[in-house]
């Protein structure tokens, strides 16, 4: 009994609640969590989720990125030598002047520079042998072996990353065989595009004619044999594009990762047979020059990314805003990034196991990607004075800022109860029932007043408050189908309103006039229901009880949603949108017809298409910041309040959430790349987790004292029991006989 007492001691204070390997603490390593799946794609061509950031931008390197620290948010050069301005040209190919009126600019020709010694991480796709051959490039099933990373193959190889590594991603835009969601977008600009869509789709065909339709490693498409005529490289370290016409957001759209280099090799290697059933491919193993690249990759598990060995001289700004000074956010000037030698992600499904990680020093900061778990610690914070105690004693660091980030509900245009309509008559019934809708869901009660670890300001259009040309939170300015002026006070219209827009739509109190069937509408949510979201998803049910409607809540992780929303099978959904440029294209183009989600396979998931709309978004595409861009906006901010493809939904408050060892932290949503930027005290990290996290002893003392108690009982018990049989009498046998 004693030794089973001690093994169970020994058992439980070896044991402690890390889900890191032991002494990881003391490495120089960045911790975090992530909830959802492991990313779908990683392939900076196809990934455009904000989960997939974490990693994307960290590996693959645009021509640009942002200041990490100034705001306005600030262009900056990554894999480009600078930020250039375009030259103009007009029909001719005579230069003009910068400030040419748009309709006499045919072309706006940039001229970037590429960083000279820029080199690709090491991968067996760049690895050769004495001759200069690819090692690797002609693998049979049988030479792939057991591999499922590319750290498997015995040799590594790198070269210098081009201009023509950009000209061959540009055209990977047009690749019909994989997700392409800024096709659309950049055929509308970058010259010769939209035609290479249709070369492309010729060519894949022409090579994929008698192979099975399912193959999963299809031959290697080798873009450099087809030139595009609005991207070229100039020579080894200058890369020209060329675009349709003035369009002055194009340089934000170079610092995302649609604009990184991509090497031809990587293509070819992973094209071979056997590699998609072994896991080997961009979406798992992605090749890029950034400061880090993946070295494990453990599906819905574990993603480790580590130190770029080839990575450029990098390092950190001495400059920033005002108040970055004096929060310690400068200390680092001038040193050389990234400061840490990994970034360790792993699987944690609900919010409240990860609070406790984050509370106990196992993680360094919640997840990379999302901006409200500052949001979530402060609303603890404010709500107990123990609370707040706790986290000052552990000095918790929650910077908070208000961004240009949103939430909103939208309406599938598609659909035939809550999308355009087919006819005139349903168009204007499917408009008042989407009107209806957005009067009944009241913002300012569910995410101002009861989730407020979520919250943020109504909206009262698509274009958010810190954009030139917002009108939100302006005096006096509101969404009128939604709002309207009591007393000098913007307030949500009345219920009545809601039920009155019900009986133009057809559907008083809830039932179909026609048929009196009650209206019964799907929500997809794009995540799992854990009991957090429950709350929430329930709320929305209520939202749509007021005018008698029924809301089938049909939840699925984020990966199944976005296949869903590409078919088109969704009626009414949730959705958010971080900002990838602070311009208000970046909002309206997700309402812009030629972007629909279902059809085009671009960011418009409402499908949304309106003729006046998309007039003027072209006109906005080609206007400087000024009276005339302010008044454009104006006016598609009006036609999509009366619309209402969406539901406006709420500008979130932005915040991070740091431990005390980890420097460096500053909110900002356009700011993907902020890994290389954290640095990590590792030693006082080991030393506040031992503090944290001290065995309690006298459960286990009483334990074992309680095991000694009942081994002493036992014992006397037992050696009563002994005694008592040693002294009992002994009888003599029977006498006589008998059977």
């Amino acid at each position: 009994m004693v030794g089973c007492a001690l093994g169970l001691v020994a058992l439980l204070t070896g044991c402690d609640n890390s889900p890191h390997p032991r002494g990881a603490e003391r490495e120089n390593a960045l911790y975090m969590a992530f909830t959802e799946r492991s990313p779908r794609y990683l392939d900076p061509t196809s990934s455009y989720a904000a989960p997939e950031s974490t990693f994307v931008y960290e590996i693959s390197e645009p021509l640009y990125g942002y200041h990490p620290l100034k705001r306005p948010y600030t262009l900056i050069p990554r894999a480009a030598a600078a930020v250039v301005e375009p030259y103009l040209l007009d029909a001719q190919g005579r230069r003009l002047p910068a400030d040419a009126p748009g309709e006499q600019v045919a072309e706006a020709v940039y001229d970037i520079p590429i960083r000279a010694g820029l080199k690709w991480a090491p991968h067996p796709a760049f690895a050769k042998d004495g001759q200069g051959h690819y090692l690797y490039h002609h693998l049979t099933p049988a030479q792939l072996g057991d591999k499922r990373s590319p750290w498997q193959f015995e040799h590594q190889g790198t070269r210098e990353v081009t201009a023509e590594d950009f000209v061959y991603a540009f055209k990977r835009h047009a690749n019909p065989r994989m997700e392409t969601p800024l096709q659309a977008v950049f055929a509308e600009h970058v010259i010769g595009l939209k035609d290479y869509v249709a070369q492309m789709k010729r060519e894949s065909a022409a090579q994929l004619a008698g192979l099975p339709e399912n193959l999963a490693d299809k031959p290697f498409l080798d873009f450099r044999r087809w030139p595009l005529a609005g991207v070229q490289a100039v020579n080894e370290h200058l890369l020209r594009i060329r675009l349709k016409g003035r369009y002055p957001q194009w340089k934000y759209w170079l610092a995302t990762n649609f604009a990184a280099a991509v090497p031809w090799e990587a293509d070819a290697f992973y094209s071979q047979p056997g590699m998609a059933d072994h896991g080997l491919g961009w979406n798992q193993w992605p090749v890029g020059s950034g400061p880090f690249m993946m070295t494990e990759y453990v599906q819905d598990r574990r993603h480790v990314m580590s130190r770029n060995p080839n990575y450029r001289p990098d390092f950190y700004p001495c400059d920033g805003a005002p108040g970055d000074a004096e929060a310690g956010r400068l200390a680092d000037c001038g040193k050389r990034l990234p400061f840490v030698d990994k970034v360790v992600a792993i699987n944690v499904k609900e919010k409240v196991p990860i609070k406790e990680l984050f509370k106990q020093g196992y993680l360094d900061l919640p997840e990379m990607d999302r901006s409200d778990w500052g949001v979530n610690f402060a609303v603890d914070r404010d709500d107990s004075d123990e609370t707040r105690r706790f986290f000052e004693r552990r000095g918790f660091q929650f910077p908070m800022t208000v961004d240009i980030t949103n939430w909103y509900l939208g309406f599938n245009w598609l659909d035939p109860v809550v999308g355009r309509g087919d006819t005139l008559e349903q168009q204007k019934r499917n408009r008042a029932l989407r009107q209806a809708l957005s009067i009944a869901i009241d913002w300012e009660e569910g995410y101002g007043r009861i989730f407020r670890d979520k919250g943020g300001d109504a909206a009262h259009g698509p274009i958010p408050p810190g954009v030139f040309g917002s009108r939100e939170g302006r005096p006096g300015e509101f969404n009128p189908v939604t709002h309207r002026l009591v007393n000098g006070r913007i307030v949500r219209r009345p219920l009545a309103d809601a039920q009155a827009l019900m009986v133009e739509a057809g559907y008083p109190g809830g039932r179909d006039a026609r048929t009196g069937k009650p209206l019964v509408l799907s929500y997809d949510f794009n995540r799992v229901v854990t009991p957090e979201f429950k709350a929430e998803n329930d709320w929305m049910v209520r939202q749509f009880a007021k005018l008698g409607i029924q809301l089938d809540i049909r939840a699925t992780d984020y990966n199944q949603f976005q296949e869903k929303l590409l078919k088109g099978k969704h009626q009414i959904f949730w959705w958010g949108w971080f900002a990838d440029y602070p311009d208000a294209e970046n909002f309206l183009f997700m309402l812009y017809g030629p972007n629909s989600k279902s059809l085009h396979e671009g960011e418009n998931a409402a499908n949304y298409e309106n003729p006046e709309f998309d007039r003027l978004f072209k006109r906005l595409q080609s206007l400087d910041d000024g009276p005339e861009k302010a008044r454009v906006m104006a006016q598609m901010n009006d036609i999509v309040r009366q619309d209402s493809p969406w539901a406006w939904g709420y500008w979130s408050y932005s915040g991070n959430a740091y431990q005390h060892w980890v420097h460096n932290g500053k909110p900002g949503v356009v700011l993907r790349d902020r890994a290389r930027y954290l640095r990590v005290d590792a030693a006082e990290r080991t030393q506040r987790i031992a503090e944290w996290n001290r065995p309690v002893w006298w459960p286990l003392l009483v334990l074992l004292a309680g095991g000694l108690a009942v081994l002493a009982l036992t014992r006397r018990a037992w050696r009563a029991r002994e005694v008592a049989t040693a002294r009992a009498p002994v009888h003599a046998p029977a006498q006589g006989g008998g059977r």
